[in-house]
């Protein structure tokens, strides 16, 4: 069974993160933030993972406590379902179109977190969200589940547009990784012997 269940608790924040790998992309995300909850809702429903997020967190300074915390969390889980990570695919990508947007994705499931971020976006809020806050999401994801993660924006001039493609082209470039690979059995994708 390829799920997971974190609680991480802080004085900013307090978090649940339930996830299934081998989902249908069912969603209830509740974090406060009304923006973040339609990008969350994304990257599961497009990663087919099933997807249960509560957070309360410290909204009354700002959104970046509750936004990084939980991609701190989700990589945590992401981690723990994968489990020794025998026989996935391990590496995904994705080049995703959304209206004026283009955005690509490469990730390995590698262990070894490294975040390249080469998606700037035009305004500094979209509605009352930060948007610097989808990179802190992003690098906390990389971070804490071991994720080797390139974004890149080829085009776009819609903030919204451009943070919803990103958490769409991540979803389905996750939904590649995790996936099973039928030809790799119960075979390590690494000639390391561990990852």
């Amino acid at each position: 069974m390829r799920k997971a269940s974190i609680t991480r608790t802080t004085a900013e924040t307090d978090i649940t993160v339930e996830i299934d790998l081998d989902g249908t992309g069912t969603y209830d995300n509740r974090t406060g933030v009304g923006f973040f909850d339609h990008m969350l809702d994304q990257l599961s429903r497009h990663a087919l993972i099933d997807m249960t997020v509560r957070a309360t967190g410290d909204l009354h300074i700002d959104d970046h406590h509750t936004v990084e915390d939980c991609g701190i969390a989700l990589g945590q889980a992401l981690a723990k379902a994968l489990g020794d990570k025998r026989g996935i695919r391990r590496y995904g990508s994705c080049t995703l179109a959304m209206d004026d947007t283009q955005i690509a994705t490469a990730l390995d499931l590698s262990a070894r977190p490294y975040f390249i971020w080469n998606a700037d976006m035009p305004t500094g809020k979209i509605g009352t969200f930060d948007t610097e806050l989808v990179r802190e999401f992003f690098q906390a994801l990389s971070t804490h589940g071991g994720i080797t993660l390139h974004i890149d924006k080829v085009h776009g001039f819609n903030s919204h547009h451009i943070a919803e493609a990103t958490f769409k082209s991540v979803a389905r470039a996750l939904r590649m990784a995790v996936e099973p690979d039928p030809r790799m059995g119960d075979t390590l994708p690494s000639t390391k012997g561990a990852l």
